[in-house]
């Protein structure tokens, strides 16, 4: 599978910037759709600066704080220091890395994270947040993370199943019935057992972030597995992906990510997948305006600490890192929600068609994928039945 997750890159009033020059030619021509996506762009930044006053609000000592949209542009401390202890010399300054832009929920998350920590350790641990891969590429991080070299970071869960062999579970196809099913899993019993198999990894995972859910998008409407019969689609170089592809009747083309826009215009593949948001900032949507949920792939995120770093930490101290990580994990995950919300919103005011499958229609794919689950986990059969079975209670 792919070390990483695709990255959306964003300017600093938090518009989406939609890929390579050749993407930015093509849309050349086009200026009232330009022009109305360029409107929606501008909704989703003070939505997010909504979302910003409202969920960073929090106490600091008897003071409450509140972070403004406009505190995207500025210095990383201004998000990560608790006012009240601005003048306490910190008894430990330790790195966060995190690969996506400062506006992307993820790294809104690791803020929320330092500046809850620095408030609740009263100014004695102060967390540095670096975003945009200042620190390195996710896959560059996981070794220096190993080691000490930084001491937190969010990683994707298909990079990390390269020293965890028992997490591919929570990455297969069609695994999940629902985001509730999903998060009950992760949150449950099975979500620690995960967390800790990865003892002696030099790696602790501190809680479950969001990434959103993968779906297929077309050029031409499609709603049944014998519509992908012989149809192309653009995936990421994952050979999990491959499988999952040919198992479904089509073929797979492997491009990048700034190749996909021009690919779907000229038809030179037939469809993609990816989230809601990479989906609609990308402009996808302009060229292939057909969203299937099928809802192929769910695939969680880690939150981490160094295991140097941790075993430095006293009992309160690590208790503290644990607590402000969970409630990071939630903030995240409420942005995440809205800003999908927004792009689904978007792409439909913008002509756009969501088409949702069956339950017979999506029990179809599923039974079409279920070889690699024998290819890829066959000795962990035993815990992706107790996933399913979550789903029942679930319901």
């Amino acid at each position: 599978m792919n070390n990483h997750r695709e990255k959306t890159t964003y300017d600093r009033s938090g518009t989406a910037q939609r890929g390579s020059t050749e993407r930015r030619k093509n849309t050349a021509g086009r200026g009232s759709t330009a022009c109305r996506r360029s409107t929606v762009l501008r909704g989703s930044t003070l939505l997010l600066g909504g979302l910003l006053a409202m969920g960073l609000m929090c106490g600091c000592g008897n003071k409450a704080v509140t972070q403004s949209a406009s505190a995207i542009a500025q210095a990383d401390t201004s998000r990560t220091i608790c006012p009240d202890y601005a003048e306490v010399t910190p008894k430990y300054v330790f790195m966060y890395a995190e690969n996506q832009p400062a506006d992307y929920p993820t790294s809104l998350g690791a803020f929320r994270f330092a500046y809850l920590v620095h408030e609740r350790s009263e100014g004695k641990i102060q967390i540095r947040v670096y975003t945009d891969s200042e620190l390195g590429d996710e896959t560059d991080l996981y070794r220096e993370l190993q080691y000490g070299g930084v001491d937190f970071m969010r990683a994707s869960l298909t990079g990390l199943t390269q020293f965890d062999e028992e997490a591919n579970v929570l990455v297969m196809p069609y695994l999940y019935e629902s985001s509730e099913h999903m998060w009950k899993v992760l949150d449950g019993e099975i979500g620690q057992e995960i967390m800790d198999s990865f003892e002696g990894t030099g790696m602790v995972p501190l809680s479950w972030y969001d990434a959103g859910v993968r779906n297929f998008y077309m050029r031409e409407e499609a709603s049944t597995l014998e519509d992908f019969a012989g149809k192309s689609i653009r995936i990421q170089d994952s050979a999990m992906m491959k499988d999952v592809i040919t198992l479904l009747g089509a073929q797979y083309v492997v491009l990048e990510y700034d190749e996909v826009f021009s690919a779907l215009q000229l038809g030179r593949v037939d469809g993609a997948e990816n989230n809601y948001s990479s989906y609609e900032s990308m402009g996808h949507n302009e060229v292939a305006p057909y969203y299937i949920e099928d809802e192929h792939t769910r695939i969680p995120e880690l939150q981490l600490v160094s295991q140097a770093t941790y075993d430095r930490l006293s009992d309160e101290e690590k208790e503290i890192i644990r607590e402000c990580a969970k409630e990071s994990a939630l903030y995240e995950r409420q942005l995440w929600a809205e800003r999908e919300e927004f792009s689904k919103n978007a792409i439909l005011q913008e002509g756009g068609t969501i088409v949702k499958l069956t339950d017979e229609e999506r029990a179809k794919f599923q039974e079409a994928v279920q070889p690699v689950y024998e290819l890829y986990v066959g000795n962990y059969m035993d815990l992706i039945e107790r996933i399913r079975a979550e789903a029942q209670e679930t319901d």
